[in-house]
């Protein structure tokens, strides 16, 4: 059984360097024939490993992230320009 599919929006923050970054995925939900839940995650139609459970920096590459909720990022601007 598939449900239909959502939209989730995160955004990440590297503890190591503090680059952030936001993502948008579709996330497929499906039960198996042995009620076992799935989530697959979509980016661009093309699958990705979970955000939440595998992620990594863009800039140096370390897998230590904060996810926070959709915003933050944007949210996120300096007192003086």
């Amino acid at each position: 059984m598939t449900v239909e599919p959502i939209r989730e929006a995160y955004s990440f923050v590297c503890l190591h360097c503090g680059h952030a970054w936001e993502g948008s995925y579709e996330i497929q939900h499906s039960i198996d024939a042995n009620g076992t839940t799935r989530s697959d995650y979509y980016v661009r139609g093309m699958r990705q490993p979970s955000p939440l459970t595998q992620n990594t920096c863009r800039i140096c590459h370390r897998t230590t992230i904060r996810v926070l909720r959709s915003g933050r990022v944007a949210a996120a601007r300096p007192l003086f320009d």
